[in-house]
């Protein structure tokens, strides 16, 4: 399968920051991170590294940035990273390839895109999605939840084949320069991103995908399944790490919260930090129990299937396992 051969070849590559293996630090079990990207719109991760949470743990985290989807797959499936933290359908392409040791989706944290669309021109009192017709946009790597997300949302607003122009043809990572620099319309990021560039007025934001979205699996946890097993302790102290964070998050300000992400975003000012999370948290990003929901993976697959990337549909139970976030969730909410 095509999905799987990709993933599959991009794992030299995704390895190459990765040389440092698991064990033993102070005491502490180092776990092998490898986030999709660097973004404030998964804050309380890197909450959960600051306010102590992973520490308390006994755990510390060795983070590491895939550049895509695809690399953090291949990365866990090397076994040069012990969780992978990405959208889920890297782990449904594998698993609908066929594997002994099945990638799975333990842990969900954002339920919405968390991207911004921004345009050259300032109009966002006049923006419509209709707008897009025919306009060329930047949205991500083709077979990528961003990129699928934000063409169905094109195809929920009316627009067909001959009205979509999605360039596919710049890499995740350099969308954002190559928008500046001067090609296409209009372009996605996440946050500070998306701010920073309003802010030098390189780029006007007209609106949150998340808005339109509605509640999808989009970014999650995933290791190998003889990982989890082999780690069951670690991985629920991961999670409940993690849960703290979310929570932490969901009922502090953005002037309380941004202080702690200093660390994880050197270059970025606080009042960018500010900014970046207010408008996380106006879209409800964050999953509060961290567990997929049959209906939001249903939701998925119909958004893969409209970008013709879904070869065929996948039951639920085959690349997700909720039980261990579920144990967790209902012992730190007694």
């Amino acid at each position: 399968m095509k999905k799987t051969f990709a993933i599959l070849g991009a794992a030299l590559f995704a390895l190459l920051p990765l040389s440092a293996c698991g064990g033993e630090n102070d005491g502490l079990t180092t776990v092998r991170l490898n986030e999709v990207t660097h973004s404030i719109f998964y804050a309380p991760m890197y909450l959960a590294d600051s306010l102590g949470y992973f520490e308390e743990e006994g755990i510390k985290i060795e983070l590491t940035n895939g550049g895509g989807a695809d690399n953090t797959m291949a990365a866990v499936l090397s076994g040069g990273a012990d969780i992978g933290f990405c959208g889920p359908e890297a782990a449904l392409y594998v698993a609908l390839g066929g594997t002994s040791d099945i990638p799975t989706v333990f842990g969900q944290l954002t339920q919405r895109d968390g991207s911004f669309l921004l345009s050259r021109e300032d109009e966002a009192d006049t923006f419509t999605w209709e707008s897009l017709k025919g306009k060329e946009i930047l949205a991500g790597r083709q077979g990528g939840v961003p990129a699928m997300t934000f063409e169905y949302i094109l195809r929920e607003h009316g627009l067909t084949d001959t009205d979509i122009n999605l360039n596919f043809d710049v890499s995740f990572n350099n969308m954002t320069a190559a928008f500046i620099e001067g090609t296409a319309q209009y372009c996605t990021m996440f946050e500070p991103t998306a701010s920073e560039v309003q802010a030098a007025g390189k780029g006007f934001i007209v609106a949150a995908v998340g808005d339109e979205s509605g509640v999808v699996p989009y970014t999650s946890f995933i290791a190998k399944r003889s990982w989890l097993t082999k780690n069951e302790a670690t991985a629920k102290g991961f999670l409940r790490a993690m849960l703290r964070a979310v929570d932490f998050a969901q009922n502090n300000t953005p002037e309380a919260i941004a202080p702690y992400l200093e660390k994880h975003f050197a270059d970025t000012s606080i009042e960018s930090l500010e900014t970046s999370i207010r408008n996380y948290k106006r879209i409800d990003s964050w999953a509060t129990d961290m567990a997929m929901t049959e209906e939001s993976f249903e939701r998925l697959q119909d958004i893969i299937a409209s970008a013709g990337e879904l070869p065929e549909r996948a039951p639920f139970s085959l690349f997700v396992d909720n039980s261990l976030v579920k144990e967790v969730y209902a012992s730190l909410k007694k």
